[in-house]
């Protein structure tokens, strides 16, 4: 009996009874005022943003990205060979041009299904798997920079772009969400603020800069084609996995007949079914 006692309340404790006689009425949900978008940024803020490209367009393939890269590798490479008159450096400094786009091409993964250390990073948020998605990355550390770039392709196409930036030279007591936002605002202007990301609508681009200060100790800027990102978020949608039913036992404590308010008499019959499952302990 006190078994039996002590399952009733918890049975209670876990849903709403049906105190009052006659049928309850609904709460009615509050209504939320839609948020107010920010303008698009103007002609110099969206330039700025643009800027993010860096000279790659959606809808590239993986070749195509390689071979802005090369162009990119050689110009760099070309000004450093030229600052010096030693054949020795000049000739290691060719080895690492032609050894650096090779390692850009290795770092391609299809994202199929199996798990790995992308999962669990600064991009975790940023694919999913079984969706015709890729993604290679770049280390960018010309000009005194560290950052890091990363490319994100559908059915093969370039249509993101995420570029980990380098934070060491923020003091850390000035690293949090106040002073990213500060710092990217000044640079691109106004944007939607919500739950650490800001994003700015520019027309044919989207750009976000995402707060990772607190998992990774980083602070993430992506620009990506909305076009194409609808379509991405269809196929994510419609191969997402099923949901998890809920336990036998923990589904009969807290809907037995299959509501979500039980009366005493329904709540008695689950307890009687809680005992059951349990031997009758």
């Amino acid at each position: 009996m006190r078994l039996r006692s002590a399952l009733v309340i918890a049975v209670f404790s876990l849903s709403t009874p049906v105190l009052a006689k006659g049928t309850p009425k609904k709460a009615q949900p509050a209504k939320v005022a839609p948020k107010k978008r920010v303008a698009p940024p103007n002609a110099e803020h969206k330039k700025a943003l643009a800027e993010l490209q860096a000279g790659f367009k959606f809808g590239m393939k993986k070749d195509e990205v390689l071979a802005t890269l090369q162009k990119k590798i050689d110009e760099v490479y070309e000004d450093k060979i030229k600052a010096t008159s030693d054949i020795t450096q000049q000739d290691r400094l060719r080895k690492e041009k032609k050894t650096e786009l090779s390692r850009v091409a290795s770092t391609f993964v299809s994202f199929d299904g199996k798990k790995g250390g992308w999962d669990v990073s600064i991009i975790e948020n940023e694919f999913a798997h079984n969706t015709n998605e890729s993604m290679m990355e770049r280390w960018e550390n010309d000009s005194g920079r560290n950052n890091r770039r990363f490319f994100f392709f559908h059915d093969g196409k370039l249509w993101k772009m995420f570029v980990s930036l380098d934070v060491s030279i923020i003091p850390e007591d000035k690293r949090n969400f106040d002073t990213l936002r500060s710092y990217m605002e000044s640079k691109y202007g106004p944007g939607d603020v919500e739950a650490g990301t800001i994003t700015w609508h520019a027309g044919e681009f989207d750009a976000r800069a995402v707060d990772h200060l607190r998992d990774y100790n980083a602070i993430g800027i992506a620009i990506e084609d909305p076009k194409e990102r609808t379509s991405v978020l269809a196929e994510r949608e419609a191969h997402k996995p099923p949901k998890q039913e809920t336990n036998a036992v923990i589904k009969a404590v807290i809907d037995p007949d299959g509501t979500d308010h039980p009366d005493v008499k329904s709540s008695e019959g689950a307890v009687d079914a809680v005992i059951k499952a349990q031997g009758g302990k």
